[in-house]
């Protein structure tokens, strides 16, 4: 969980750039769940929920739903929707390529 709050800490850094300006920032960490959007004035928008599933057994493992959106230099909308779990990361959107 620790990590997880690192990372999350190093996006909010990494989006912090002079030219843009945070708009949006919500975050709950709790000891077996966790939530967090940040959105950005480039149109950055980044939303993400995990929970502990199975806790104190051998199948424990985090789930997690979330997106993230940009807007790209012509001007255009990218949004992508994941689910990461044991099953792995999902990512669902028209910018991933279909297997």
């Amino acid at each position: 969980m620790k990590f997880l709050i690192v990372f999350v800490a190093l996006f909010a850094i990494a989006l912090a750039r002079p030219d843009v300006h945070t708009l949006r920032e919500e975050s709950d960490v709790g000891p077996e769940s966790y939530k967090f959007a940040v959105e950005t004035s480039d149109g950055t928008k980044k939303e993400e929920e995990g929970h502990l599933k199975g806790a104190g057994t051998d199948d424990e493992a985090i789930s997690v739903k979330g997106s993230y959106s940009w807007v790209d230099t012509d001007g255009n909308s990218h949004t992508i929707n994941y689910i990461a779990d044991e099953n792995g990361f999902q990512p669902e959107g028209v910018d991933v390529p279909k297997a």
